[in-house]
């Protein structure tokens, strides 16, 4: 029986989509588009990155979100955000915020350039069935707080959450059990990253070009030659214990992201996603009845309960 762990293959590898969002931002969408729609439990992947200010700022005025967690990492620039529960504050280079929107917010993200750049990434996390109406919550995660470690060879790893080597992120207590991390590799050499087997994973590439899904001379060499990727573009990884990564003659820099799938069906309207078409319905009536806005009182709870349950939600 063999007992080394199996390299995940790639599956695919997907172009980005340019598109545009918010009052006219130009992003590149990977998942939650036409060649992607859902990577279970990830919803959306947008990559932002351009020297030219007409590009984004227009920004995200105020708009809703029900359901599902939001994860803005930051490369370049800063973005300014704040909410209707009261939450206010900015993000810059390397900074991460992890925001869970669950029973209802309405928020704002309004991108400034620093150094005449701006650049980044945001990733939409689904919750499950039983979490999707539970209070919205923030993880904001100074650059200086995430911890990171440089090999011998020049690899360098960002661990925003889950584990790297001996290092682990501050990002926690997220159901879908995620790993986030940031690897850049110098040319001619391997990364190996160990992910739960059964677990959705993937890798964006944003800088350069690797070989993904390789045996890197640990004996699958001939078997798992794997295929090149090249900024920007998604890998999507089928099932196995690890992942590996070769580079050549140019290094690679790149995001490594996996986590639990949910198995729940998914309804989703815009920044609303539920199980199913009543439960937007529901969302839908709470916005245009003013009582979007999760808040810590029963009777609004019982109140959701009982329009859900009502002849009009079905």
């Amino acid at each position: 029986m063999d007992t080394n762990p199996r390299p995940r293959t790639v599956a695919k590898i997907i172009d980005p989509q340019p598109t545009l969002e918010g009052a006219g931002v130009k992003l590149k969408r990977s998942i939650g588009g036409r060649a992607l729609d859902y990577l279970d439990p990830f919803l959306l992947l947008d990559h932002f990155e351009s020297d030219d200010p007409e590009d984004y700022l227009a920004g995200f005025p105020l708009h809703p979100h029900r359901g599902i967690e939001t994860v803005t990492y930051m490369l370049a620039g800063e973005v300014d955000h704040k909410d209707t529960l009261g939450h206010a504050g900015a993000i810059g280079p390397g900074d991460v915020q992890w925001m869970t929107a669950g029973g209802g917010l309405m928020h704002e993200e309004m991108p400034r350039p620093r150094d005449g750049k701006m650049g980044g990434f945001q990733l939409w996390v689904n919750m499950p069935a039983r979490l999707k109406m539970s209070a919205p919550r923030y993880q904001e995660v100074a650059a200086a707080s995430i911890p990171s470690f440089v090999r011998e060879d020049g690899v360098r790893v960002r661990v925003v959450a889950g584990a790297a080597g001996s290092v682990t992120g501050p990002v926690t207590e997220i159901y879908a059990e995620p790993e986030y991390i940031d690897v850049e590799l110098p040319a001619g050499c391997s990364f190996v990253q160990p992910v739960t087997r059964g677990h959705n994973a993937f890798a964006y590439v944003f800088r350069g070009e690797g070989n993904f899904g390789v045996g890197c001379d640990l004996g699958y060499r001939g078997e798992l030659d794997g295929q090149l990727a090249y900024a920007p573009q998604l890998v999507v990884f089928g099932d196995g214990d690890e992942v590996r990564v070769e580079t050549d003659g140019e290094g690679v820099r790149f995001l490594l992201v996996s986590g639990a799938p949910l198995a729940e069906p998914i309804a989703r309207y815009g920044p609303f996603v539920m199980n199913n078409e009543e439960e937007l319905m529901w969302a839908l009536n709470d916005l245009r009845e003013g009582s979007f806005i999760w808040h810590d009182d029963p009777d609004w709870a019982r109140a959701r309960q009982t329009w859900r349950e009502s002849p009009q939600a079905g």
